[in-house]
């Protein structure tokens, strides 16, 4: 935990809070690259580029082991899916170089040949069809995917695991659960495994692995026998399915507490078989596709992303023993590639970057670093960029819970001899998920304008163990509040911020942590709800299939638990809240719709407090265009700097 720099000597210039920052409205939202989801086929790599100057256009780029990048996708292609509607890996590659992509506009699933030429195959807008986690068959020209449809006569889309001819011939393999994901083909092309699960589980309360043989006769495709191998009772997450090259089928399961990888092996009929203890998690919720924290090695030896006390390593087993490897700051796993790995790097320090290199090399050369998702500017020093601090802390009912410090970070401005910084807390979404380490704008452009950040990783949260994050179960909107007032309690009690100048940020979920902290107690001199909950009982009406049975084990059974609903809505008592609060939301929000960003602020008003809403009516859930990520952070800036003491400017 940093020291606080109250001592420090005061150089001339404004107070913390007013301090001249790097971060600028437009290199936060006008240059920055979104880089997503590397993968490794034949002899490229493969990435997902978000560019903000294209209105967020998702682009697949890749890589040769030259060093030449290319665009794969061209305009107007956006790749992407509304599967689950959080989606994930929206493209798949062959080791042969086809390429199959989904588009986030229409859903439109292409087809890119052996020659180059770009064909459609699958989905549309009207049939309401979309499809999601491609995997190419390699004892074949096919390829598996999962799909979602509407169908007649159903409240839900209908969700299945299919296979795709490349002349848009569709046979559906498996349907009847709820949620199907993560079909993947044996590396000899006769067994498929997948997970499954169904309401009112989400996949990281209980999944089923299954396993088929994968027969094909006559052109026609089939699934044999199903096997369920881990999950048939229920009690466990069983994720991220990967076949190693030998062709055992490698797993994550949480039935020992936290996530920790499985192996079944054809040569003992399948049966499980846990790997030694990496020492941490290696898995994360299953929010999107395509997730990946163990990439299998030749010889039997595999690589992890393996999360400690919420902060990812990569580690390296092999002979039966794990040890640490050094390949700086993976988001998912790395990959094979040349004579190296491949991965996107997300050290807390500097932008991402899709990297390659060998364990203990300096990766952030031009050799090694062959995309930044911006360029930090030639002023920028490494004082100018906080770092987190690991803090674990007290609660109130004698349980300890987790959060990451960032003290103020600016080379040209210090906190004058006495002063404390403002303190802005951050609850992250889901709730199910997990304050990161990787650089963000959303934390520099605070710690940078002089602002200290906390961001609670709050009983609930991933990368603590299955006890930590099932704690929050029946307690939403008590435990992530009281565990973010405690938090900032211990900091206060530290004298690491300035009591008279704390303020909350939280998005989606974390928006009702906001607003539920603000009406609990008197710590917060104002709040910011991003696209966020704010009444229960509409969400558990009108969201989205993927989370229409969530807030069973969050809250409690809808709608028996009902008074419950009632109570942890902030919507059902806004005169409890008597500090300003900013509401920022999308107008094409499917996940939390408008309306109840709307409703909120509205009887705020009502009932006398401060409440600003502004919409941003092309944004969904969550904001990707360039002009409303400069809008949105200058915003609540303007908002959190109007309540600032005169003195303090």
């Amino acid at each position: 935990m940093p020291a606080s720099s109250a001592s420090s000597p005061r150089r001339s210039g404004p107070s913390a809070g007013f301090w001249s920052s790097w971060v600028t409205p437009e290199l936060m939202a006008g240059q920055a690259l979104g880089l997503a989801e590397p993968r490794v086929a034949g002899d490229r790599l493969y990435w997902l580029e978000s560019r903000p100057r294209e209105k967020g256009r998702v682009v697949l780029v890749s890589l040769d082991e030259d060093g030449t990048i290319r665009d794969e996708t061209p305009p107007p292609f956006d790749l992407g899916t509304h599967v689950h509607e959080y989606g994930g890996a929206p493209y798949a590659v062959a080791p042969d170089g086809r390429i199959v992509t989904s588009d986030r506009r229409d859903s439109i699933v292409r087809l890119r040949d052996a020659t180059g030429t770009w064909r459609e195959i699958a989905g549309d807008s009207e049939s309401g069809a979309r499809y999601a986690d491609f995997a190419f068959d390699p004892a074949g020209a096919g390829l598996l995917a999962v799909r979602e449809a509407e169908a007649e006569g159903l409240a839900e889309p209908r969700a299945s695991i299919v296979w795709l001819g490349p002349d848009g011939r569709q046979v559906e393999l498996m349907a009847g659960a709820d949620f199907y994901a993560a079909p993947r083909v044996s590396p000899d092309g006769s067994w498929l495994a997948w997970i499954e699960w169904a309401h009112p589980d989400m996949p990281w309360d209980a999944t089923r692995l299954c396993l088929a043989p994968l027969e094909r006769s006559g052109g026609e495709v089939t699934l044999g026998p199903v096997r369920v191998l881990a999950g048939a009772d229920g009690t466990c997450s069983v994720i991220e399915p990967v076949w190693t090259p030998e062709g055992n089928l490698l797993a994550n399961s949480d039935a020992r507490d936290g996530w920790a990888p499985v192996r079944f092996a054809p040569a003992r009929n399948w049966a499980m078989d846990w790997l030694p203890d990496p020492g941490g998690e290696t898995g994360f919720p299953h929010w999107v596709f395509g997730q990946r924290t163990l990439t299998p090695l030749p010889g039997g030896a595999l690589l992890a992303l393996v999360v400690r006390d919420g902060i990812a390593r990569v580690r390296l087993l092999r002979d039966g023993t794990w040890e640490d490897c050094a390949l700086s700051a993976p988001f998912w796993s790395p990959e094979p590639f040349g004579d190296g790995f491949a991965w996107l790097d997300t050290p807390p320090d500097a932008p991402a970057a899709i990297v390659t290199g060998r364990p203990g090399e300096t990766i952030r050369s031009p050799r090694l670093a062959h995309r930044l998702a911006f360029a930090l500017p030639d002023n920028v020093a490494a004082a100018d960029i906080s770092s987190p601090a690991p803090l674990r802390f007290p609660t109130s009912d004698g349980a300890e819970a987790h959060a990451l410090f960032y003290p103020p970070a600016n080379a040209r401005h210090s906190l004058a001899p006495g002063e404390k910084p403002p303190l802005l807390v951050m609850a992250h979404g889901g709730p199910t998920g997990r304050a990161g380490t990787a650089f963000a704008f959303k934390v520099q452009w605070w710690t940078s304008r002089g602002f200290a950040v906390l961001d609670v990783n709050y009983r609930g949260s991933t990368g603590f163990g299955r006890a930590y994050r099932t704690a929050l179960e029946g307690r939403w909107g008590v435990l992530d509040v009281t565990d973010c007032i405690d938090a900032v309690r211990h900091v206060l009690a530290r004298d690491l911020a300035d009591p008279a100048r704390c303020f909350m940020r939280g998005s989606s979920a974390g928006g009702l942590t906001v607003l539920e902290a603000l009406a609990t107690c008197d710590l917060f001199t104002a709040g910011t709800s991003l696209y966020g909950v704010t009444d229960l009982r509409a969400l558990a009406q009108e969201t989205h299939k993927f989370e229409s049975r969530y807030l069973d084990r969050l809250i409690g059974p809808w709608p028996a638990a009902e008074a419950l609903y009632v109570e942890r809505s902030p919507l059902f008592h806004p005169e409890r809240i008597h500090v300003p609060v900013l509401f920022l939301h999308g107008g094409q929000d499917r996940v939390v719709p408008l309306a109840q960003a709307e409703r909120m602020a509205a009887s705020l008003r009502e009932n006398g407090t401060r409440a600003e809403l502004h919409v941003y009516p092309e944004e969904g859930h969550g904001f990707r265009q360039r002009e409303t990520l400069m809008d949105s952070f200058a915003r609540e800036l303007t908002f959190y700097r109007s309540l600032f003491p005169s003195a303090r400017r």
